[in-house]
């Protein structure tokens, strides 16, 4: 009885936070690189400064269509929280009202107290029945479904953290391959070059035909990069228009040719605790967690008696405009109670399963903790290791770069054979190669640090008010310009931004279940 008061008249354990281990700091927290402060989450993408990217971002928070659809389970699960509420009140409620024409057998006295054999029967009434939430089931109930709205808005801003990394990352690796093939094509002029010396040498009889093999071998291998890198290219541009929640397109037109973009040496990602506040996946397991916690209480309350009060008043006529009248009144009302018992054990273990499910979900939540830690620190050894790798490969690709130039004029001049310049044709296309996916890496690990972190997901409704010019949508779903609705057909109607559906700005992490 004294937890019974304590948790506000209701059975069954009350909510707390569960314990989530994190690191007391990051394992490259010494690296200069590496800063504590937030400022740049909500915006991250912002520090790659590329207008492209940036219209990419506001195109895809406003059409994609992975998140249009967690906006329809956050109204979802509204829905069904006032369903819950309403359960607090009279469970059953219903007006009733019926004509009857009645033949009363006279042979067997039916027809006694009645003017005739045949006559007619009206009626008219109301009834409710309240099951009075004397153990908090349906308190709990409530609470059980604000925990599970609350969660579906974390599933929310976790779609639009997936988002925004998807589409940067996709980015990247679209501008990177854009690079591979450019070095490539800089190659295959290289080699054409060196092709027709030997094809000379060839025909004047200097040399034999090996050189020539050799070197119509190497053109034709570097070249074939290219139809691989292109069809990486378009997969990647596929990518990004399922993400803009368009049909697949040329948007390799619309996006035109560009540099990989530059990322800063230097990443802001805050504390290891505050994972625990800003990651929309380490919220929405707590939350789902404290709803489950929730149906422990429920399940209990089956253990013990419900107690209803029933009540029904109507009117019952033999002509209509008797019905009412004072006489044609009828009507009862009453407490009782219901218990069930010889339940043979299965109440008690529906409360052992609700709880082994909460226990379960607690752990899931913690792993969930311990993965966001590890996420952040894979983003942050490929950001960081990645930079010093571009470096090295810089340096590498300027010297490939003059040896190639050397050794290009003197096989020109006759001075050294063909061996030499294939192999360093070679490790000129392959450092170049290496030296574009590096840059890219670097680009990505940024990408990987801010989406581990969480970051974004508290910047929809200003994303929308930027100007999107790129790409352009399908008629079917039209981009809303800031001036008012697009000119085409009607589009479907966006979710609410996570702001507009929490009430104001980022909540705290409700506790969850003990």
């Amino acid at each position: 009885m004294r937890d019974y008061f304590h948790n506000g008249c209701k059975v069954g354990p009350n909510s707390c936070v569960p314990a989530g281990s994190t690191a007391n700091s990051w394992i490259d927290e010494a690296d200069v690189r590496v800063r504590e402060d937030a400022a740049e989450l909500d915006y991250w993408w912002t520090v790659f400064n590329d207008p492209t990217l940036d219209d990419l971002i506001a195109n895809a928070s406003a059409q994609n269509l992975s998140l249009r659809e967690a906006g329809y389970r956050v109204l979802e699960a509204r829905a069904q929280l006032a369903i819950a509420n309403g359960n607090l009140f009279p469970q059953s409620q219903s007006a009733f009202g019926g004509y009857q024409r009645i033949a009363a057998s006279q042979a067997a006295g039916g027809a006694q107290g009645f003017p005739t054999q045949f006559f007619d029967q009206w009626a008219l009434g109301f009834n409710l029945s309240w099951e009075l939430d004397f153990w908090g089931r349906y308190r709990r109930a409530v609470t059980a479904a604000e925990n599970t709205l609350e969660a579906s808005c974390a599933n929310y801003d976790q779609v639009m953290v997936t988002l925004l990394g998807d589409v940067a990352s996709n980015y990247i690796q679209f501008r990177t391959l854009q690079q591979r093939i450019k070095h490539v094509n800089v190659n295959v002029e290289l080699q054409k070059r060196v092709l027709v010396v030997a094809e000379r040498r060839l025909k004047a009889g200097s040399q034999g035909p090996l050189d020539a093999h050799q070197a119509q071998s190497n053109l034709a291998q570097t070249s074939a990069q290219i139809p691989q890198l292109q069809m990486q290219t378009r997969q990647a541009c596929n990518r990004l228009c399922v993400l803009l929640g368009m049909p697949p397109s040329d948007l390799e037109k619309e996006l035109g040719l560009g540099r990989i973009p530059t990322a800063p040496r230097e990443v802001a990602i805050g504390i290891p605790a505050e994972l625990l506040r800003r990651r929309p996946d380490v919220r929405r397991a707590e939350r789902e967690a404290a709803a489950q916690g929730e149906q422990i209480g429920i399940a209990e309350a089956d253990l013990y008696p419900m107690f209803v009060i029933d009540g029904t008043i109507g009117w019952q006529g033999l002509e209509a405009s008797d019905i009412f009248t004072s006489p044609a009144l009828a009507g009862n009302v009453g407490p009782g109670f219901q218990w069930k018992i010889l339940n043979y054990g299965r109440l008690r273990n529906n409360v052992r399963k609700q709880d082994a499910r909460f226990q379960a979900m607690v752990t899931a939540y913690q792993e969930t903790v311990l993965r966001a830690n590890a996420e952040v620190e894979d983003g942050l050894a490929t950001f960081l290791r990645a930079q010093e790798r571009a470096k090295l490969l810089d340096i590498s690709v300027v010297n490939a770069r003059k040896a190639a130039d050397i050794v290009d004029k003197q096989y020109q001049q006759g001075a050294i054979d063909f061996n030499r310049v294939a192999t360093i044709e070679q490790n000129l296309v392959q450092q170049q190669d290496l030296q574009a996916q590096a840059h890219g890496e670097i680009a990505q690990g940024l990408i990987q640090v801010y989406r581990a972190v969480g970051g974004g997901w508290e910047t929809p409704p200003i994303i929308e008010q930027q100007t999107v010019a790129l790409p352009p949508s399908p008629e079917s779903v039209p981009v809303p310009s800031p001036s008012g609705p697009a000119e085409s057909n009607p589009p479907i109607p966006l979710p609410p931004a996570p702001e507009s559906i929490r009430g104001s700005g980022p909540q705290p992490a409700p506790p969850a279940k003990n």
